[in-house]
């Protein structure tokens, strides 16, 4: 993460080393002053004064917010609400407009810092006020005073794959888009405003798929008809070269019933488990050896019920065809489908005689393009080929190992005491069971 000298310093997080270099001063004068004026009932003295001449003992706790600075202008409109307190058995943060209107706030996904519901008004005045109470029973406050950014001129668009109430398959990632790339060293921001709830709870992490797109996969498929519900707070967020975040974003959505399909080259078969049990065995014939399907792991990400596959301009007028295909299901963008093709039905179960597509009979895949969704899983043992990564959502193409690493965070095993176990912050928490 890093703050440019022409940007305001981002919120989002506690303050880290770097941040801190450049605002030691600030920080501590403000910290220091906020300390002695805020703590209250003390009159304006350190938290530790008795009243030599009988007066009452200030609070054992104390607050201080560092990020805003107080008086600050100019601040983002993401700003999260950056504070400190000792000795506190209880602590409330209140945000109000200058109207002293409450603003809704919420733990941010670091734990360590409050952020608005969503992002604030542009160019509006508004006050932070922390309260830390200690044993004693006797509240401290700490306040922060600060003034918005006027609107950005450049704004980045943030955009999901998936829209409200969608039913998707259990091994749907959640994608999310943003209009322009984002600097690497931004993208730890963001993914802290990137918050995943799962009910049931379940463990996930999101990684970067390039500059413009992240996806978002539980550690093993979802829970059959779980609910899904993810958030980025991009509004007024920093993104580096002076352009911000347009609005935030959230997405409910549902995952349906697992279905998942594996096929073995060697067996010619295709094995259907619907919510584990087997429930059909239907014979294919997939890529000949000049043109091979891919194994691997793949996800369903179009259905199309009649379509032409076209392959003159790619193949030329001696390799290519152009033929009407029914039942058509896109596993990768290289144009490797399940389809129907009533002209290998003799061969299907037998030998493989396709240009890389699952072929099944017109009834099968009828049958198949009446019970699949788009995110069901499709795994392919024992070709020729390797699926390459990146050709389709090859999410669950990759280890869990592996899959971490694409995160901009340190990924964080959920703990077995975690508070709100539906929450997942950061690269993910809670847990989820095997699907077959």
């Amino acid at each position: 993460m890093r703050a440019g000298q022409d940007e305001p310093i981002r919120g989002g997080s506690a303050p880290r080393v770097g941040r801190r270099r450049a605002l030691a001063a600030g920080v501590l004068a403000a910290a220091l002053a906020l300390t002695s004026a805020c703590t209250g009932g003390g009159g304006g003295k350190p938290s530790s004064w008795q009243g030599g001449d009988g007066g009452e003992k200030a609070p054992k706790a104390a607050a201080t917010i560092s990020e805003p600075a107080a008086d600050a202008k100019d601040v983002p409109a993401s700003t999260a609400i950056v504070f400190t307190t000792t000795e506190a058995q209880e602590t409330t943060v209140e945000v109000k407009d200058s109207a002293g209107k409450a603003v809704d706030v919420a733990v941010a996904a670091d734990g360590k810092s409050w952020l608005p519901a969503g992002a604030l008004e542009y160019g509006q005045t508004y006050t932070a006020t922390v309260t830390a109470t200690g044993d004693d029973g006797k509240p401290a406050t700490a306040t922060s005073t600060f003034t918005t950014m006027a609107k950005p001129a450049k704004q980045v668009r943030v955009t999901s794959f998936l829209g409200d109430n969608q039913v998707v398959g259990v091994a749907m990632p959640l994608i999310v888009k943003f209009g322009r790339a984002i600097p690497e060293d931004y993208r730890d921001d963001v993914q802290r405003r990137m918050i995943v709830t799962a009910k049931p709870a379940q463990e996930g992490i999101w990684h970067w798929v390039s500059p413009t797109e992240v996806r978002y996969r539980p550690k093993t498929f979802w829970k059959p008809n779980s609910t899904v519900s993810y958030k980025v707070q991009a509004g007024g967020l920093p993104l580096g070269g002076g352009w911000y975040g347009r609005s935030d974003l959230t997405v409910d959505v549902k995952i349906g019933p697992s279905f998942v399909m594996t096929v073995d080259n060697r067996t010619k078969r295709m094995t259907v488990t619907r919510d584990g049990k087997v429930v059909k065995t239907i014979p294919v014939s997939l890529g000949k050896k000049s043109t091979p399907s891919s194994s691997g792991t793949m996800v369903v990400m179009e259905k199309l019920r009649h379509t032409v596959f076209d392959t003159m301009e790619e193949l030329g007028p001696e390799e290519g065809y152009r033929t009407e295909i029914d039942y058509a299901q896109r596993l990768t963008w290289g144009g490797e489908f399940i389809h129907a093709a009533p002209w290998s039905e003799g061969v299907q179960g037998r030998s493989n005689v396709s240009h890389g597509c699952v072929n099944v009979s017109m009834k099968e895949g009828n049958w198949l393009f009446a019970n699949t969704r788009i995110g069901d899983p499709i795994t392919v043992k024992g070709t020729e080929r390797k699926l390459q990564n990146g050709n389709g959502w090859t999410d669950w193409n990759m280890s869990w190992e592996e899959y971490v690493k694409g995160s901009a965070l340190p990924y964080e095993p959920p703990a077995a005491d975690t508070p709100d176990p539906d929450t997942t912050p950061d690269a993910g928490t809670p847990s989820v069971e095997p699907t077959p």
